[in-house]
């Protein structure tokens, strides 16, 4: 695999809990940020045009983000199926991994709410972005 896509995120004085830890479900919106930007980028749309719902969400948190820590998501597509993505991240800190996670999605029909088969267009930018040698 090639070096997976990464994104910086800030820890914001809202993410923090009394001890200075980023609060759990922050972690998710970490993720989220980088899901964005990789799939605005992929599918070259604006992020309020991404056709994707997140199906499941898996987390695992290894060390807590404290206030001075700068985090780098990275991710990757591990999975592409007919009308799904999944995709693998680490948080990364300084000293190590924070969090892994994994998160599958299903394409969306805007207009008819239901899952639909992924453009060949965007399946192949998938692909390639994801490091992925053959669908699934």
């Amino acid at each position: 695999m090639s070096d997976p896509f990464t994104v910086d995120v800030p820890v914001r004085y809202r993410d923090l809990d009394p001890l200075d830890h980023v609060n759990n479900a922050v972690y998710v919106s970490y993720l989220e940020t980088a899901r964005v930007a990789f799939l605005e980028e992929a599918l070259e749309i604006p992020a309020e045009d991404v056709p994707f719902v997140i199906a499941n969400l898996e987390i695992d948190y290894k060390q807590p983000i404290v206030a001075d820590d700068e985090p780098t998501v990275a991710l990757w597509v591990t999975d592409l199926g007919d009308s799904s993505c999944t995709m693998g991240y680490e948080i990364r800190v300084d000293d190590g991994v924070a969090a892994t996670a994994e998160t599958t999605m299903v394409h969306v029909d805007p207009d008819a709410k239901r899952p639909t088969p992924l453009p060949e267009r965007a399946r192949a930018s998938l692909l390639e972005l994801g490091d992925l040698e053959t669908t699934a």
